[in-house]
């Protein structure tokens, strides 16, 4: 009971129940307007007559087959990229890290580029492909980072490496290719459009890993905040616990990239705003990134496809709009208070 009314009497407890619980509300209804919303629009009814598929009716081949599996993708995704975000800037202890920062998106950019381009009869293997790249750019940066224990500058500097190498990849590819580059670009830019039910089968084993770090890591998260030594001497193995939380981050970063394409800032946005109100422990901050994280994507991928309909803007495109100006507002402000 002494615990419980501690935690009531925090600053920020009211805060910090309106960040989960609200976000709670605030994804349900996301989901129901990414659902209801697009070029042909649908009644909350009809949304849900055309989930229960009672009839094969047109509503149901809308909703069903191609508006369900989308938003379902697009918060799974939105999730997975929010926790890699936040565990990242957890381990790095930088509010500016995020996935691309250890080469994830490079590598699985190159990857799926490489499948559009050299052999587009295989199109349905660019998930796995992308999947494969992210995990061996993620890889290495690992091994070029590793000195007994991650170094967190150097996995920086190897990520930045690492990313440029793959990014000129990516570039030469399309140079010698630049008459194939057209199917591609949808993917460079990300976003959900063709997202079907195997896409969703695909991310949800990995969203259900994250939701277990959530419930798992925060403990850990938080004693890394207090520094190294004091880290250990509270009985935390530093390399160990930083070498798996690093694993499960790229692990999400990747599932996410493989079915979303080159979507950049969610991890970068996503923790830092939600962090604004839950403050830094994260036992609440893993949990309302998560929730945040997956209504961002589907509000931003719902306004993508109907603000211009019936063209339909990549969500990529939106969140360079939005991630680039916040980004250069936090270093901003960082060198402000250097």
């Amino acid at each position: 009971m002494a615990s419980e009314s501690a935690v009531l009497r925090h600053p920020r407890a009211l805060k910090r129940r309106a960040a989960i619980w609200g976000g709670l509300v605030f994804l349900v209804a996301a989901l129901i307007l990414g659902a209801s919303s697009g070029i042909i629009s649908l009644s909350w009814t009809e949304v849900r007559e055309g989930i229960m598929g009672g009839v094969q009716s047109d509503n149901y081949r809308v909703v069903y087959l191609i508006r369900t599996p989308r938003v379902l993708c697009g918060a799974l995704a939105g999730l997975n990229l929010a926790l890699s975000g936040c565990i990242l800037q957890g381990i790095l202890r930088n509010p500016l890290a995020d996935p691309g920062i250890i080469g994830v998106t490079a590598g699985a950019g190159l990857f799926a580029m490489f499948v559009m381009i050299i052999l587009p009869e295989m199109t349905t293997l660019v998930p796995i492909a992308a999947f494969m790249g992210a995990i061996l750019s993620v890889s290495i940066v690992f091994a070029l980072s590793w000195d007994r224990g991650i170094q967190p500058l150097r996995m920086i500097l190897a990520g930045v490496a690492v990313a440029t190498f793959f990014g000129g990849a990516q570039t030469a590819l399309m140079v010698f290719y630049s008459d194939k580059i057209q199917g591609t670009i949808n993917w460079m830019a990300g976003g959900f459009q063709g997202a079907s039910w195997t896409h969703v089968t695909m991310i949800l084993p990995y969203s259900l890993i994250g939701l277990a770090v959530v419930f798992l890591a925060s403990r850990w998260l938080n004693a890394l905040q207090l520094g190294e030594e004091t880290a250990r001497s509270i009985g935390v193995n530093v390399e160990r616990v930083r070498l798996v939380l690093l694993v499960i981050a790229a692990v999400l970063a990747a599932s996410a990239v493989s079915v979303a394409g080159m979507l950049g800032f969610v991890g970068l946005v996503v923790p830092h705003m939600v962090r604004l109100v839950t403050g830094v422990d994260f036992d609440y901050l893993l949990p309302a990134s998560a929730i945040w994280g997956a209504s961002f994507i589907v509000i931003t991928d719902t306004v993508a496809r109907t603000v211009a309909a019936p063209v339909e803007i990549p969500v990529g495109v939106f969140m360079s709009f939005l991630g680039a100006p916040f980004f250069l507002y936090l270093l901003k402000k960082g060198m402000k208070q250097q």
